[in-house]
């Protein structure tokens, strides 16, 4: 199965990051592709989105000012999946591309990723106090998974700080 490619460009106010593509996203070549992602909707409902998005739309977001990386490339059932080495190597290049892009927001999208980029496994929700890359702020929002044991309207308020930001 062949890599999601990367929505970035320079001048980007926010760059999503998530773990690595579903397999679901690795067979049509978009982000947060399996249905059971609520991600678009997050998007829309929070204020970061003026329509609903489809995954095949993820292109389009660019215009928008935001762009789409994992901290590792390869599909996979679940985050499980990944091994150590491939959280190493993706760590580095996550860096890489930030320090290249420059956006002004990460989006970490979920907990768990900001914990395998940043090595802060204690961190909250939101902005967070220190910058991994200078001139780049870390945000850490729920991830968009089917899966989490949050209301949506949790996830959403959060996601809305972030929209509230960049208003």
């Amino acid at each position: 199965m062949q890599e999601v490619q990367d929505h970035l460009d320079y001048g980007l106010s926010i760059v999503f990051i998530g773990f690595n593509p579903s397999l679901r996203s690795g067979e049509v070549g978009h982000h947060y592709a399996n249905p059971r992602n609520n991600f678009w909707r997050i998007l829309y409902r929070s204020g970061l989105t003026p329509r609903l998005y489809k995954a095949e739309e993820d292109g389009e977001l660019l215009k928008l000012g935001y762009g789409f990386t994992n901290i590792v490339a390869r599909p996979t059932r679940g985050a499980e999946d990944i091994t150590r080495e491939e959280y190493k190597r993706g760590r580095t290049l996550l860096r890489c591309k930030l320090r290249e892009y420059r956006p002004k927001f990460a989006c970490f999208v979920g907990k768990g990723v900001y914990a395998e980029y940043s090595g802060n496994s204690r961190a909250g929700w939101g902005f967070q106090p220190d910058m991994i890359v200078d001139g780049v702020q870390d945000f850490v929002a729920p991830s968009s998974s089917g899966l989490v044991r949050m209301s949506m309207d949790e996830i959403v308020g959060i996601y809305r700080e972030l929209a509230e930001a960049i208003l």
